[in-house]
């Protein structure tokens, strides 16, 4: 399998955080390391326990191991200190470095854990090297122990549908964050931080599997492509921008109220001049059925701009100019998901997020508009008309992201790229 060029090699394979000097309070990266360094501190091993059994960790794998390995097979890297025992080192996410060209991390649940942990390790150590580590036996008693919390207490479905903000090593304000916040809707729908380059997502093998599965893309040319189509605004239609802009056309000329039928008339008149100018024909059946289908397609823009005033979506006379946002924002989370299956290097992430900040930046005035463009671009390529759930889950994520304290929409300033 191919992976971007090793051409960032650095020595951060491991966390390495330590606790400030002087006293004070550390500074987690989330709130699930905050809490893990108060249970620590306690002493409090079994409520340390349930917290990363609701969470999961990620655990260290060479990148020659984990790209030769089989399904069934989980390869893990281990250390023997010196006393002879034998170590397993597991992270939870906050605390995850910087990827590294030869070093991946692996998800897993607690309950995963319990049965994939290599055969002779003693000391299960969490965030080791951090002011939240803590140690645990891995006999067949303990074991046991973690594989009923995992019971217990994971449920996929309460890691999704939420904000997720690093507190500490986020970048700074600019065209990289920006671009990271492009991306929020999915960041939501997945329970991801928003505002993080040291990208791992569902792991190594579960980036691979998601970018396979959800995009078809096995390779780093796969990756580099699809990257470019969606930061280029060429994966949806390219008509539904084009009627779109027929109103826009009409606003510019007359104003904000413009009649269905003198869009739909436009639409038309706009494209029949587009063929007679390249010469394409438009005297058979196939260019009118697609002439029709564009005129129907005024009166679903309009249906979906009525609903999302309705829910608060858009302000009562706004209207939606661009559903170039449904391509940036995934072509934002795209170049992080590239960088966790390592067929991304980390100077071409940073590119293509810098890219969607331009773009988004190039199309929309606001975050609300651009989110009201994603929306828009969703429900045409998934949802129509039933405003189901590929409609009220996106809504759901539209209303966090404009109303959490420490979001994207609140915290990044939107032409501050």
């Amino acid at each position: 399998m191919q992976t971007a060029a090793e051409d960032e090699v650095h020595d951060e394979f491991f966390p390495f955080v330590t606790a400030p000097q002087d006293g004070s309070r550390w500074q987690a990266p989330t709130d699930l390391e905050q809490h893990l360094h108060k249970l620590a501190r306690t002493g409090n091993m079994y409520a340390y326990l349930r917290a990363v059994a609701i969470e999961g960790v990620y655990y260290p794998v060479r990148l020659d191991e984990a790209l030769a390995a089989d399904e069934g097979t989980y390869p893990m890297l281990t250390n023997e200190i010196p006393d002879g025992r034998t170590v397993a080192q597991v992270y939870t996410a906050g605390l995850l470095p910087r990827p590294h060209p030869y070093l991946v991390y692996e998800y897993a649940t607690l309950g995963a854990l319990s049965q994939i942990l290599p055969a002779g390790v003693d000391i299960l150590a969490v965030n080791v090297a951090t002011p939240c580590e803590q140690y645990f036996p891995t006999d067949d008693e303990e074991r046991d122990v973690w594989l009923d919390l995992h019971h217990e207490l994971f449920f996929s479905d309460e890691l999704t549908d939420r904000v997720v903000t690093r507190r500490t090593g986020a970048p700074p304000a600019g065209p990289l964050l920006h671009g990271l916040a492009c991306g929020a809707h999915l960041c939501f729908a997945n329970g991801d931080a928003w505002n993080t380059t040291h990208w791992h997502g569902m792991g190594h093998r579960g980036e691979r599997e998601r970018v396979a599965d959800s995009w078809g893309v096995h390779d780093r040319a796969d990756w580099l492509a699809i990257e470019e189509r969606l930061l280029g605004r060429e994966v949806s239609p390219w008509y539904w921008d084009f009627v779109l802009g027929a109103r826009t056309a009409l606003i510019a000329a007359q104003g904000l109220r413009v009649d269905a039928e003198q869009w739909r008339d436009c639409v038309e008149a706009t494209l029949r001049d587009q063929a007679a100018r390249t010469g394409t024909s438009t005297d058979d059946a196939e260019f009118d059925d697609f002439v029709a289908h564009l005129r129907a397609l005024v009166g679903k823009l309009l249906r979906y701009e009525s609903r999302f005033r309705a829910d608060g979506l858009l302000p009562p006379d706004a209207v939606v100019r661009s559903v170039a946002a449904w391509d940036i924002g995934r072509g934002s989370k795209m170049a992080r998901w590239g960088r966790g299956a390592r067929y991304a290097s980390e100077a071409e992430m940073h590119a293509a997020l810098e890219r969607a900040s331009e773009a988004a930046r190039a199309a929309y005035g606001s975050w609300e508009e651009f989110s009201a463009g994603y929306v828009l671009g969703r429900c045409l390529h998934f949802d129509e008309e039933t405003f189901g759930p590929w409609y009220t889950t996106v809504l759901d994520a539209h209303l966090a992201l404009a109303n959490t304290p420490d979001s994207p929409w609140r915290t990044v300033p939107f032409d501050a790229g």
